[in-house]
């Protein structure tokens, strides 16, 4: 008796693969590639001068000529709302390229050394914490006078106590750990081994925190040139360029919403890339 043979059932594969699924961190990217490039080919996407008045011109409305209408000197709005992600890009990389380093430094030397060395400088961090930040940036503003460098350094000097902590809890948390005690083991110590182990372990998480934190530095950069301590006319700046038509938003409304359209645009991408960025290294807040 020839023994039954198994039914073997196929089942049709899908040659059809799924499509990737779209993530907060590639929209973020997406939205932050566009207004990077916006700035780097702002000299032929722009398609008038920003600084050029033609006073004829005046306050017209979005128009095909136009896209975005005219403001008050009759300079197309489209073009320096174009040019003025420029200054709001170096602004904010400024601030990083101050802000990440002083604040890991801070961290990672109190968390390491400890004890009295420890509580003075988080002390002086908790001080600098407890400050309001947009009202320090004005006063260091007025002190050492409205431009580019000097609004950077002023919101720098309230935007790093955030870095310092966040640095000082992982170094209390890797002090004891095994990677470290096997570091020692070998004879590394002292500096080589806060910046050459402890360092690196710390840059992840200090990453997430600028993304995030790049959405409101650039409202905070935009509140100084709304109030004049930012970069100075007649450079396109989207703050500025803000108060210039909060004086006649009820009749030509496109000459605030242009800018402060854009602004909403890059606090968006930002936020969306810092969010992908925390979802991607911190598997706790994955989907």
């Amino acid at each position: 008796m020839i023994p039954e043979q198994p039914v073997q059932v196929e089942i049709g594969t899908n040659v059809w693969k799924p499509a990737r699924r779209i993530t907060t961190l590639s929209v973020g990217l997406v939205l932050v590639a566009i207004l990077v490039l916006t700035a780097l080919l702002a000299p032929l996407l722009a398609p008038f001068d920003p600084n050029i008045q033609h006073i004829e011109l005046r306050l017209l409305p979005p128009s095909l000529t136009h896209w975005l209408g005219t403001d008050g000197f009759g300079r197309d709005l489209l073009s320096r709302v174009i040019y003025g992600a420029r200054p709001t890009l170096l602004l904010v990389s400024l601030i990083l390229v101050l802000t990440i380093p002083v604040g890991l430094l801070i961290g990672i030397s109190a968390g390491y050394i400890g004890g009295w060395f420890e509580r003075i400088l988080m002390r002086l961090t908790d001080i600098v914490m407890s400050l309001p930040s947009l009202v320090m940036a004005l006063a260091l503003v007025a002190i050492l006078g409205p431009g580019l460098m000097n609004g950077a350094l002023a919101l720098a000097f309230t935007s790093w106590p955030p870095f310092a902590r966040q640095a000082r809890a992982e170094t209390l948390a890797l002090r004891r750990s095994d990677y470290l005690a096997a570091a020692r083991m070998q004879g590394i110590g002292g500096l080589r081994l806060m910046f050459g182990h402890i360092l690196p372990l710390c840059l992840p998480s200090a990453v997430v925190r600028a993304a995030l934190s790049l959405g409101g530095i650039i409202l905070a950069s935009a509140g100084l040139g709304f109030l004049g301590m930012g970069i100075q006319p007649p450079t396109a700046e989207w703050g500025s360029m803000v108060a210039e038509g909060s004086k006649v938003i009820f009749d030509q409304w496109w000459v605030a919403a242009a800018p402060g359209g854009a602004i909403l645009f890059a606090s968006l991408a930002f936020n969306l890339l810092g969010d992908g960025l925390r979802d991607k290294m911190d598997p706790r807040h994955g989907n």
